[in-house]
Formats: structure tokens, C-alpha cells, sequence
């Protein structure tokens, strides 16, 4: 692969950058927050693969208005000429293309079921607002339930937002994957339900479930940890959300 097609895998991965940068697409592979930098990442490539253009541009008009070279040194050994790249690096451009072509779904039921639960205690607890029901991230009611037994919710309607998964003994859980930076390191939180569930579940399909706390724990199969659920009073499909992660856990 020559400069000139490094250059072109540049500008094009460059592109592709923006392009996720610009639109939703970004939130399947990284957080909200980190935007900014992908964007500028973006930018840098494409003035990277410009910059290299010109350069060779350059370079090949320097070629031309010098003396031809023989191959050989002042000694006359014959260095012969430059050796081709092997055709296998073009092989790298296949991630490039997969990034282009496919957006790749939101870690769902499958991975929260083999991964264990990421819900460590909360430094502390945020005063609540008066809402009725009060709407809360997953994480945020599963800290509160797991660590404080729920003496900041008491017997308020809580309203919280996550993907179905099964247990292997058929225990629904309503989990979001939280993560620290990117998708590759994504974890999941989940919750129990109990009470007025509805008879039938899809694995993956999104929940709103609105209910109070109950004291009901489990221990998570895979890691030991606290897996807190909530009494449901009423649930209903939802699409899924825009961003479909859960960041507030180290904010």
C-alpha cells in the first residue's frame, strides 16, 4: 500500500468519523461526552491524509526536475528498486468498510446475562425531586435500593427505563449497560422485577415499569453482586432510547 493509498484509507476513515460524530451513530461506540474529540479526531485525519497528498505531490515534482537516477551508489553497487507492498495490507480497509456500511446494535440481554452486575455503592445520594412518579436512571434506583434499603425512595412511584433479559431460571431483570468511555467496556446494571409483571417478555424489548421500592435482593450469578429489584405497579413497551447507555454510574 503507497502513500498515496494510505492517504485515501485516511481521508476515508476520517470521514467516517465525522460522519458518526455528526449523527446518533457515535453513541453505539463511545459516550456522549467524548463527541467533541471525536469529531476533532475526524478532522485530524483528513488533514492528515490532505497534508500527505501534498507531499508526494511535491516529492514527484522534485523527482522529475532532477538528473535520472542509475540505481547505483558512488561505489556502483546496484541497489535495485523499491519492493512492492504485499496486497494484504489492504485487508485493514475492511474494518474502515464495516464502520461505513454497518452500525452494529447496542449490547443487549445476551451480554448482561454472561457479564456480572457493574452497580458498586453510590458516594452519595442527590436530594429528589417531588415528581409523582419520579423518574430515575436505572442505576441511580438500583444504587439507592441495593445501599441506602431505600430510605431516600420510602414508598414513592418510581419510574425507571431498561432492556429485558431472563434469567436462566426465567427471573426478568430490567438492565442498561453502563459504561466508562466506550462500548468495548460496557457493563451491565440490573434490577429484578416482581409484582404486576406482564405475562409475556421479549429479551431486548424495552420497558418503562413504573413501582416502588421493595427490599427484595438477589446475588448475581456471575460476579456475587447485589442485584436489588422493584415492586411493579405498571409497565409498557417503549422504543428504544436515543442513547441507548447508562453514564450516570461514575458521573
Amino acid at each position: 500500500m503507497n502513500r498515496q493509498a494510505q492517504a485515501a484509507v485516511l481521508f476515508l476513515l476520517g470521514a467516517a468519523v465525522l460522519k458518526a460524530g455528526s449523527s446518533d451513530l457515535y453513541l453505539r461506540y463511545v459516550k456522549a461526552g467524548l463527541r467533541p474529540l471525536l469529531l476533532a479526531a475526524g478532522v485530524v485525519l483528513i488533514v492528515t491524509a490532505i497534508a500527505t497528498v501534498w507531499f508526494e505531490l511535491r516529492q514527484g515534482r522534485t523527482r522529475r526536475a532532477s538528473p535520472p537516477d542509475d540505481g547505483r551508489d558512488d561505489e556502483g553497487h546496484d541497489h535495485g528498486h523499491a519492493h512492492r507492498e504485499p496486497r494484504i495490507a489492504w485487508l485493514l480497509v475492511l474494518p474502515l468498510l464495516a464502520l461505513i456500511l454497518v452500525a452494529p446494535p447496542a449490547l443487549g440481554s445476551y451480554s448482561a446475562m454472561r457479564t456480572g452486575t457493574a452497580l458498586q455503592p453510590p458516594f452519595g445520594y442527590a436530594d429528589l425531586p417531588a415528581d409523582d412518579p419520579l423518574p430515575l436512571s436505572l442505576v441511580d434506583y438500583a444504587g439507592r435500593a441495593a445501599y441506602d434499603h431505600g430510605q431516600t425512595l420510602g414508598d414513592r412511584r418510581i419510574k425507571v427505563t431498561g432492556f429485558i433479559a431472563l434469567g436462566h431460571d426465567g427471573t426478568p431483570y430490567l438492565v442498561r449497560m453502563a459504561l466508562n468511555c466506550c462500548a468495548a467496556d460496557a457493563q451491565p446494571v440490573k434490577i429484578g422485577l416482581t409484582g404486576r409483571i406482564p405475562p409475556v417478555l421479549q429479551p431486548d424489548s424495552w420497558l418503562e415499569v413504573t413501582g416502588t421500592y421493595t427490599s427484595k435482593q438477589t446475588k448475581d450469578p456471575v460476579n456475587n453482586g447485589v442485584i436489588p429489584f422493584i415492586e411493579v405497579g405498571e409497565a409498557k413497551p417503549v422504543a428504544a432510547p436515543r442513547d441507548p447507555y447508562d453514564e450516570s454510574w461514575n458521573n
